[in-house]
């Protein structure tokens, strides 16, 4: 692969800001791991705040990361996602003029699920429950297609790099409206059958393929419980808890059911993903470096870093080992990732 990357969260937003505190050192000692000891070559920065995607993607480009720019203005309906999308291309291509060749632009992240008005449902979980019947009565189809072709008009007036959009596997995009092909590929028990076939679809479009999220969770059954998308997390307890006075009386908690920690499996699963796509696309994201909200607790209840896809579990309390600034300790899979991206550099 020649992209060699990692997604990079500086403040994802749906329910609540999925990275409360933006701090930039922090920050950039994060790229920096990411570079030096993850071996990327390349970072997706993702996130709501264009002051924040311009501050991250300012460390990266300074530390020779090729960064792909992507704002996320989720759970809102076209015409202010739109907006936003040409607010950060005018802020994307000041970047380009700087490091010429190492910006890309993504105007978006699966907006059949994250843009209001393409699938029927006023929140992201009615929206993801209609999804089915959505896709099965080609009720998206039109809606995405005009969306899509907005959105890369507003950025291609501003931006003069290639632009990227992150798909999902059932979108049906005009990729003519685009330099790279994208796609979110996650690869469970259902969709290890035709993942590689997905793949060799979009190889048809005669433009560089990148996956733009993939991965897996720590727990065991996590690659064959349908839940790889959306996680196990009561994100309702998560939300409880940040609030003044009555989080005291909440812990965020997992879901409901019984889950053992396994993070070789996410290793595993991770560096067999790895292997399909160095031999079939131009690059891949491992989706993510860190979730902050997230927390890693020995009682496997409270243990929320299980159900995320991060590569280093983040600590309630002090500050890791490995790295003694940090507030997390890497994964297997930061380790197996490490691994894998070092053996690709020495190979070109």
């Amino acid at each position: 692969m020649n992209r060699r990357g990692v997604l990079y969260d500086v403040g994802r937003v749906l329910g609540m800001n999925w990275r409360p505190v933006f701090d930039r050192q922090t920050v950039r000692r994060e790229l920096q791991i990411i570079r030096d000891d993850l071996h990327c070559n390349a970072v997706k920065i993702c996130g709501r705040d264009l002051d924040r995607l311009v501050a991250a993607s300012e460390d990266a480009l300074r530390l020779g990361l090729e960064v792909w720019f992507s704002p996320e203005l989720w759970d809102k309906r076209p015409e202010p996602t739109l907006a936003h999308i040409a607010g950060a291309a005018w802020q994307a291509e000041r970047l380009r003029r700087r490091w010429p060749d190492r910006v890309v632009f993504s105007v978006a992240t699966e907006a059949s699920i994250f843009v209001r008005g393409i699938i029927p449902g006023r929140t992201f979980s009615r929206r993801v429950a209609n999804a089915m019947g959505a896709v099965r009565a080609g009720r998206h189809v039109g809606p995405l297609a005009e969306f899509l072709a907005r959105a890369a008009r507003y950025a291609r007036a501003a931006f003069d790099g290639p632009l990227t959009y992150a798909s999902l596997p059932f979108e049906p995009v005009d990729w003519t409206l685009f330099d790279i092909v994208g796609v979110d590929h996650y690869r469970d028990s259902r969709s290890a059958p035709l993942y590689l076939d997905k793949l060799q679809r979009l190889l048809a479009h005669g433009k560089p393929v990148v996956v733009t999220e993939f991965g897996m969770r720590s727990y065991q059954g996590a690659d064959s419980d349908g839940k790889v998308g959306t996680g196990i997390t009561n994100w309702a307890t998560v939300a409880l808890h940040r609030l003044p006075v009555v989080g005291w009386l909440v812990r965020p908690r997992l879901m409901a059911g019984t889950y053992i920690r396994d993070e070789a499996l996410q290793a595993s699963r991770i560096t067999e993903d790895l292997v399909i796509l160095d031999a079939a696309v131009d690059g891949a994201f491992v989706c993510q470096f860190v979730e902050p909200l997230s927390t890693h607790s020995p009682d496997p209840r409270h243990d929320l870093d299980m159900g995320a896809l991060s590569l280093v579990k983040t600590l309630p309390h002090g500050h890791g080992t490995t790295y003694p600034a940090m507030n997390w300790e890497p994964k297997e899979s930061f380790h197996a990732l490490a691994r894998f991206y070092a053996n690709q550099s020495t190979r070109t």
